[in-house]
């Protein structure tokens, strides 16, 4: 459990009340911890609920620019191997996706089943959008109406534009705002840019875009970043979370911890 509200409000009852202060403070500051250690321990998704909103959604994705490819369907199979499916849950997924593949089916629902079952909780949102990151990228450069959806599950989410840029860099993809002839957003996205596949350095992607921040933010934006982007993909705060989300998880805060290494020994601040 976290001690953040503890400790803080210690800190202020120090300064207002010295000793006596600090120690109400700390009371009251463990009252909140207390509290909301219980809702987000309440607000943990139930195992195996998400897999058809999940599956459904994969084959919205891989349909909506026209036609399901070999590759999304691989991803697919490849993502119910990994998360070890039996044999009730694997048909349930197979009849999700074909449900999802419908011609002008509305993901609106789809959606909103995901976000009910990722509830509060922000740190099962990226594994989640990780999974769908994948069936957008399949083909190479995404088509607008892929990315159309992911921003629209993102939002549903809590996941703002930049997060998602930041894992979208963590898959070796980034956002060229200069780039005018590549796809962008599609419906409600940015224009003049789209995401691109860049050369990737032997060290990995840009770590800058894997904080999700510009080259020309100061030191202290840069510790900002990736305390908050830890705090959120950090596998330890995921609790029962499916085995392959947890692995996602623990993939995307080696990234995050490699990217702010990269930028530490570059700018020569501890």
């Amino acid at each position: 459990m976290s001690f953040s509200y503890t400790l803080w409000f210690a800190f202020f009852g120090l300064i207002i009340g010295h000793l006596p202060g600090a120690i109400t403070g700390a009371v009251i500051g463990f009252i909140f911890d207390n509290l909301r250690h219980t809702q987000r321990k309440n607000a943990t998704p139930e195992a195996g609920g998400f897999v058809g909103p999940l599956f459904t959604l994969l084959g919205a994705v891989a349909k909506s620019d026209g036609r399901v490819s070999e590759q999304e369907i691989a991803i697919a199979e490849r993502l119910m191997t990994r998360m070890n499916l039996d044999t009730e849950l694997r048909k349930q997924a197979v009849t999700s996706f074909n449900v999802g593949k419908q011609p002008e089916f509305d993901v609106t629902q789809t959606i909103t089943a995901l976000r009910n079952w990722v509830g509060m909780r922000r740190d099962h949102a990226f594994p989640v959008l990780d999974v769908v990151i994948e069936t957008v990228l399949a083909e190479g450069n995404p088509a607008p109406e892929k990315m159309s959806i992911l921003r629209q599950l993102a939002f549903a989410l809590r996941v703002s534009d930049m997060e998602l840029m930041a894992l979208m860099a963590m898959k070796g993809y980034a956002w060229n705002a200069g780039t005018g002839g590549q796809r962008g957003y599609g419906r409600g996205g940015p224009a003049g840019g789209g995401y691109v596949p860049p050369q990737r350095s032997p060290q990995g992607p840009d770590p800058y875009a894997v904080l999700g921040i510009e080259r020309s933010a100061d030191d202290r934006a840069v510790k900002r970043a990736y305390r908050k982007l830890i705090s959120e993909h950090h596998p330890d705060r995921l609790g029962d979370l499916p085995e392959d989300m947890r692995k996602r998880a623990e993939s995307r805060a080696s990234e995050i911890n490699a990217a702010y290494d990269r930028i530490k020994e570059q700018r020569g601040f501890k």
